[in-house]
């Protein structure tokens, strides 16, 4: 009888707990949000931020989902302008900046809440708990919840995507298992709606655990579920692209401009999107007297976009390969790469709150490597990330959602230190 009634009341004060530490996450970023709105005076502080600002009006007054013109149709993805849309339902056409600050900052304050669940479901109570308050005082996450980016509302998706994935991997049967996993594609395709480039994890994941996992049945069975959840999800973006365009394209026509952004001769490893002016009016005088003038221009500047991209690569292979390792400093550099967020103060921040959780989440991703699946889930993000943006641009704020897991890697390696095994409060490895 007494164990009956202490298990509620544990329940309650673990509910007490998590309320209070996702609301210690939401407080600093809303002061993380308030302040900076103030020192940018209610503007942006990216230009994307603009783009999805604009797509998000245009949501909320039933207009054409356009950017700036009709030759930008699919420029992004409208999980992140959906999202931000209510905004303009309640504020009108001009609405405060800090309004989507504030969605920014709720949606870091659930991210917080993933790594919390992720940390207790595969290392235990201890570590779930130092996963989910590194996570809440990070202050590269924090920063990161306060601006008007696609980074905040992807890291819960993300999070989500890959907890479901855990649960349909741990599920006593396959049936359950294929079950869960469908759901997993359902967050994995709202993510890809909010951040493109998360598209091809799925696949990159499923990839790895054929070719080095042991259970290829459970990997074959739970991954095809997951990307069936995806593809039902994503359809209705793709057919209104096919509609739009008369392509297949999965997700936006901006993957050309970012490819060419990462590889051409003045390429640095920083984004620079200044070409895109310049080339896009040669290409329209050149697309206007081809034979395939009646052709998407927005499909056709894609495409010579990659184009050019991929033929400066393979003709200056050395050169590829030098911005390649550019790209690899820029993305994990302890500190910001940018000279307008480099005071010392910014820079001692972002360095204390990175390099000791990359340093013991790489430590806690070989110790667990032999684990099973779920560990090696937490780890492949920031390679997957990697690979991507030694190919595209690279900057910090692009690894910010792999190292949410980190967190969690870090977490298990912490409670190791106190333990023999990572088996905390019962919890074994699956």
């Amino acid at each position: 009888m007494a164990l009956g009634v202490e298990r509620p009341a544990r329940k309650r004060s673990v509910a007490i707990c998590l309320l209070a530490l996702v609301a210690a996450a939401l407080a600093a970023r809303i002061a993380a949000a308030c302040w900076l709105d103030r020192q940018l005076g209610g503007r942006f502080a990216f230009g994307d931020s603009e783009s999805y600002w604009s797509l998000a009006r245009a949501i909320a007054r039933g207009g054409p989902y356009q950017f700036g013109s009709a030759d930008a149709r699919v420029f992004r993805t409208p999980g992140y302008p959906f999202l931000l849309a209510p905004i303009f339902l309640i504020g009108g056409d001009q609405p405060p900046a800090i309004w989507g600050r504030t969605i920014s900052a709720v949606c870091g304050a659930f991210g917080v809440l993933g790594v919390w669940w992720l940390g207790q479901r595969l290392f235990g109570e201890r570590a779930g708990w130092i996963a989910g308050a590194t996570a809440a005082c990070d202050p590269t996450s924090v920063v990161t919840s306060a601006l008007v980016l696609s980074e905040a509302p992807f890291g819960p998706l993300m999070l989500a995507h890959l907890a479901l994935w855990v649960g349909a991997w741990q599920a006593p049967s396959l049936k359950r298992g294929a079950a869960i996993g469908l759901a997993a594609g359902t967050a994995a395709a709202a993510a890809t709606l909010v951040r493109p480039s998360w598209l091809l994890f799925t696949p990159f994941a499923i990839l790895v655990g054929l070719v080095f996992g042991q259970q290829r049945k459970r990997h074959l069975a739970v991954g095809l579920a997951i990307l069936l959840g995806l593809c039902a999800v994503m359809a209705p973006w793709w057919i209104r692209n096919a509609l739009v365009t008369g392509h297949f394209v999965p997700t936006t026509l901006q993957v050309g401009a970012s490819l060419y952004d990462g590889l051409n001769p003045a390429a640095t490893g920083a984004s620079n999107m200044d070409f895109v002016k310049r080339f896009t009016e040669i290409e329209r005088a050149r697309f206007a007297t081809s034979e395939g003038a009646e052709e998407c221009f927005e499909y056709y500047l894609d495409k010579r976009f990659r184009q050019e991209a991929a033929n400066w690569a393979v003709s200056h292979p050395g050169q590829a390969l030098r911005l390649a390792g550019v790209k690899l400093l820029r993305l994990w550099n302890i500190w910001p790469n940018e000279p307008r967020y480099s005071s010392w103060p910014v820079r001692l921040a972002v360095a204390f709150g990175f390099v000791p959780v990359f340093v013991v989440g790489l430590s806690g991703a070989w110790k667990t490597i032999r684990w099973g699946w779920p560990y090696v889930l937490l780890w492949l993000p920031a390679a997957y990330f990697t690979l991507l943006h030694v190919i595209f641009v690279a900057s910090i704020r692009y690894r910010q959602p792999a190292m949410l897991t980190l967190m969690v890697l870090a977490a298990g390696v912490v409670v190791s230190g106190r333990r023999r095994a990572l088996r905390a409060d019962g919890v074994g490895r699956r």
